[in-house]
């Protein structure tokens, strides 16, 4: 409880991202974000929560894990799951928008990829596309991640927050340990 001595800390998941400084700008812009995931199943949204004080700038995640929930909770195409499947830029770009209007934030983040143990669609392991949806319009990232279902799924949100943090004007260095690669929308 606040205000019987004890500290607010921030949790050892969200302390393992730079979560406390996109809760700081977030903040500091007045801006809120949500989220559409799949392969992270809720990890990012959760990620962020663990910062005290993100309930002012956390809206929302979705978690859309089957394919059926991407089209009836994060409002991703028919056409799109159908062309182009669950693994796609498409897919991430419309996730990210889809978060970010269903759940009324300024950002929407959309993440889905491949942790593994098995390829799946012909995307090997460790695919892995991050979309990102703003004011200043709406990008996806193409990520080759490597290591084992936890560690890909972890370093999926890395490269989320981070990437957020980047876009927010945040004074993070370019991380090249997670792949990233334009994903072209």
């Amino acid at each position: 409880m606040v205000g019987t001595g004890q500290t607010l800390m921030t949790d050892p998941l969200a302390a393992s991202v730079p979560a406390a400084e996109l809760v700081a700008l977030l903040r500091a812009k007045g801006e809120t974000v949500a989220t559409a995931e799949s392969l992270t199943a809720g990890l990012l949204a959760a990620t962020i929560a663990g910062v005290p004080g993100a309930s002012t700038v956390l809206r929302g995640g979705l978690i859309v894990y089957a394919t059926d929930l991407k089209q009836s909770l994060a409002r991703v195409s028919e056409h799109t799951l159908a062309l182009d499947g669950p693994v796609a830029a498409s897919t991430a770009e419309q996730l990210a928008v889809g978060a970010r209007t269903v759940c009324g934030a300024d950002r929407g983040v959309g993440l889905t990829g491949v942790a593994g143990p098995d390829p799946q669609d012909g995307h090997p392991v460790g695919t892995v596309y991050l979309g990102l949806s703003g004011p200043e319009g709406t990008e996806v990232m193409r990520l080759k991640l490597a290591g084992d279902r936890w560690t890909i799924r972890m370093s999926a949100v890395r490269a989320a927050v981070t990437e957020l943090v980047r876009g927010l004007g945040g004074s993070l260095a370019p991380n090249v340990a997670v792949g990233n690669q334009p994903g072209g929308v």
